[in-house]
């Protein structure tokens, strides 16, 4: 099975830096879309970032310019690198596996890790 655990996640003051990141288990890693959700007590669960397996990055506009996403597909990781946090950025940091096939997704949520940003 196809496991995935966030880590890294803590108290920092706003304007703060902080990196998460996502350990999988080992699958084909480097054929799925590796991507950062979020989800905010009273808010919708947020795409925030995706590395995908063709190689493009994207960002959610909110953090465009203060987060940066990368993977590592020959150790199975991805990380999300946070600077210039925010109090509204606080979250819990879900990681997301994602492969489109012709019958449907195969897609994997792992557990977060709480981002917590106040002073």
């Amino acid at each position: 099975d196809v496991q995935l655990q966030a880590s890294g996640g803590g108290l920092v003051q706003p304007g703060g830096s902080l990196r998460v990141s996502c350990a999988a288990s080992r699958f084909a890693f480097s054929s799925y879309d590796m991507a950062w959700v979020r989800q905010a007590p009273g808010k919708q669960r947020e795409l925030v970032a995706m590395a995908s397996a063709d190689g493009t990055i994207t960002y959610a506009e909110a953090v465009k310019g203060r987060f940066t996403v990368s993977r590592d597909n020959a150790t199975i990781t991805v990380q999300l690198e946070m600077s210039g946090l925010r109090p509204d950025d606080t979250a819990v940091y879900l990681c997301h596996a994602r492969r489109i096939y012709a019958w449907g997704p195969d897609d994997y949520w792992g557990l977060g890790t709480l981002v917590t940003v106040s002073s």
